[in-house]
């Protein structure tokens, strides 16, 4: 049998077509039938290659008893969060505020027809473990108490939202220092796993936003242990497991401490970051193998992950539904694929050793390979021994890739390629016509989309984050080429971003049918709203200073969470870090020009902003000593 969900854009979504339950995708139609039928909904929300996702999947929505209890008591809808970020962030935050702990996927959440929560939960399983009831057992327990209880339902579900947006909307603002600078490396080394790199303990995420902003501290404090966070960090993720060494890029996360067991999902916003950090980090050590590691990382997505100059957005963890079967290796096959390439067998118990190959292997039975260090081993097979696991791994059935093209990941990936192109020009070309197919593709009349596949027309109009990304995008293209059309662009998209989504300081993620709040935290990659403010900093420098009023905005009122918790907010403590030395910058250089005047160093209000709030200067100071110096404030805002 067949669903509703066949005729959707989403490959998550058309992966569900066949299930045994009657899903609707997010719709007034299946909104209408729950009112009609009185029933409560179930929504999913997943992503093609989330490995746990597959699992409830086979566990639960294909079996045929589970299905029935879904299909009788409730109206069930599957979200594609890659496709509909709104909705999931929304509701990954219901999750949170139940539950107390960051959520994930599988979502799974119980609502009324009114779409408000009363329970939430990631992945179930269909048989009573972990500590918890079987899905079917769950089903049949919610289905049971909205006939008998549903008024206390209603309740709950009023109060959580309730809790997510209260009438008495209260805002700490403090002051924002340059002691934000200390903070961020006193917190990272609290929380730095001195063994391994990376920080706290497993599940592990490579959290490019975080190193990357370590590394702006590092240029600012020359703390060489920042700098040490970073590059042990860096050197331990690339050993192996986590990149993956014979095909290139990165995995999403790694499931222990050492960085060797992933789940094996790829995801293009994690790989435009790590290869964008990985420049940086050779930029700052003139390490050249970070560089060659940075290039690998694109040179995988060129490969694997695009066409026609568009980017997939993921490939799966799973072949056939065994997780990892396409990346890993058992020893026999090994030893098999080395003498195919004519390896001479006097070699393979070194080659053996440095890709830490061995009989009992180090996953599951089988080999993920992986090196001792990633500095340049002279063996001179090395090379030949990680072609012949290339040519076995292409006798395998690939992962399946999520054909999807998402504006905000794209404009990641071109991003990266043009700082890659600032490094070595073969890129340069490929950045451009990256960047050109997807302004044709996803701007359509001067309305931006977010997602579609390529060669479908999208239908899903644009989130702040693809207006913050891209327009990001669009500076990094201006930087390298100097070229004025990008600028120009990234403006007019800043203004369309500003008008659509800010509220004085504060940003949406979305408007229109689900409309949810943009919060500051960075988590699989850097905020959209801290990338927006990125971009209309840059702008207010390369094209008008008004822009600085949004920015300023942003940060006064985010002060307290960012100037609290900087690690948890990195790229929006960097824009403090960066804004805050353009102003100390600025006051030095008032101070040249007028040396007497004490009084600069008592105003709490940012130079920076002077500019777009006066035409002539004279709010500057209200004190004696800056009248008569009319004509030095002209010169001051030549500085601004």
């Amino acid at each position: 049998m067949s669903n509703r969900l066949g005729n959707e854009y989403s490959p998550y979504l058309k992966q569900h077509s066949t299930n045994l339950v009657d899903w609707y995708p997010w719709c007034n139609e299946a909104f209408a039938q729950a009112h009609k039928e009185n029933k409560p909904i179930f929504l999913s929300i997943g992503y093609s290659s989330c490995h746990w996702c597959h699992v409830m999947e086979k566990e639960s929505f294909t079996n045929k008893d589970t299905a029935k209890i879904l299909n009788e008591h409730f109206i069930s809808i599957k979200v594609d969060r890659e496709e509909r970020p709104d909705i999931d962030k929304h509701f990954q935050a219901i999750y949170q505020l139940m539950n107390n702990r960051p959520g994930g996927w599988p979502g799974s959440f119980f609502l009324t027809p009114e779409l408000k929560p009363f329970y939430s939960a990631t992945y179930i399983p269909d048989v009573p473990k972990y500590g918890m009831m079987s899905f079917s057992t769950l089903l049949e327990t919610i289905a049971h108490k909205y006939k008998t209880e549903k008024n206390q339902l209603i309740e709950k579900a009023d109060e959580i939202l309730n809790f997510l947006d209260p009438k008495d909307k209260s805002i700490q603002a403090t002051k924002l220092d340059l002691s934000i600078i200390d903070r961020v490396s006193s917190q990272a080394k609290q929380l730095f796993d001195n063994q391994y790199g990376g920080f706290n303990k497993a599940p592990k995420f490579p959290q490019a936003s975080l190193l990357d902003l370590l590394l702006d501290v590092h240029s600012i404090n020359k703390d060489q242990e920042t700098l040490h966070f970073v590059t042990h960090t860096l050197e331990n993720m690339a050993k192996g497991g986590l990149r993956d060494l014979v095909d290139g890029g990165f995995c999403r996360y790694s499931t222990d401490d050492q960085w060797l067991v992933p789940h094996f999902e790829k995801m293009t916003y994690d790989n435009a970051h790590i290869g964008s950090l990985y420049l940086k980090a050779f930029h700052k050590t003139n390490n050249k193998i970070f560089k060659k590691i940075a290039f690998e990382t694109i040179d995988f997505m060129l490969n694997k992950m695009s066409h026609n100059s568009l980017f997939y957005s993921a490939s799966d963890a799973d072949t056939k539904g065994i997780e990892g079967k396409y990346f890993v290796y058992s020893y026999e096959k090994v030893i098999s694929s080395f003498e195919k390439e004519g390896i001479p067998a006097t070699e393979h118990n070194d080659l053996l050793n440095i890709l830490n190959i061995t009989k009992n292997g180090n996953f599951e039975g089988k080999n993920i390979v992986r090196l001792n260090n990633i500095k340049e081993t002279k063996h001179p097979y090395l090379k030949d021994a990680l072609l012949a696991l290339k040519k076995r791994r292409e006798k395998r059935d690939y992962p399946t890739i999520d054909n999807k093209v998402i504006t905000s990941w794209n404009a990641m990936m071109v991003s990266t390629l043009f700082k890659a192109a600032r490094v070595d020009t073969k890129y340069l070309e490929i950045a451009n016509s990256s960047l050109n197919t997807l302004l044709n593709t996803m701007q359509i009349n001067g309305e931006l989309y977010h997602s579609t596949i390529i060669g479908k027309q999208p239908k899903i109009k644009a989130f702040l984050e693809d207006y913050s990304y891209l327009s990001y995008a669009l500076v990094e293209a201006y930087k390298t080429t100097l070229d004025e059309v990008h600028l120009i662009n990234a403006t007019k998209l800043a203004n369309s971003a500003i008008e659509k989504y800010f509220n004085h300081g504060l940003w949406k993620f979305s408007k229109g049918e689900f409309e949810t709040k943009e919060t500051i935290n960075d988590t699989s990659y850097p905020s959209s709203l801290s990338v927006m403010i990125d971009v209309l900093y840059s702008i207010s420098s390369l094209v008008d200073p008004i822009y600085k009023k949004f920015v300023f905005k942003t940060l006064e009122i985010h002060s307290y969470d960012v100037m609290r918790q900087p690690l948890a907010t990195p790229k929006l403590s960097y824009m403090v870090i960066r804004y805050l030395k353009d102003d100390i910058i600025i006051k030095a250089k008032i101070k040249k020009l007028i040396p007497h005047t004490s009084d600069i160093d008592k105003l709490s209000y940012p130079f920076s902003m002077l500019k777009s709030d006066t035409n002539d200067g004279f709010m500057l100071c209200n004190s004696s000593s800056c009248f008569g110096h009319e004509r030095n404030f002209k010169a001051i805002f030549q500085l601004l």
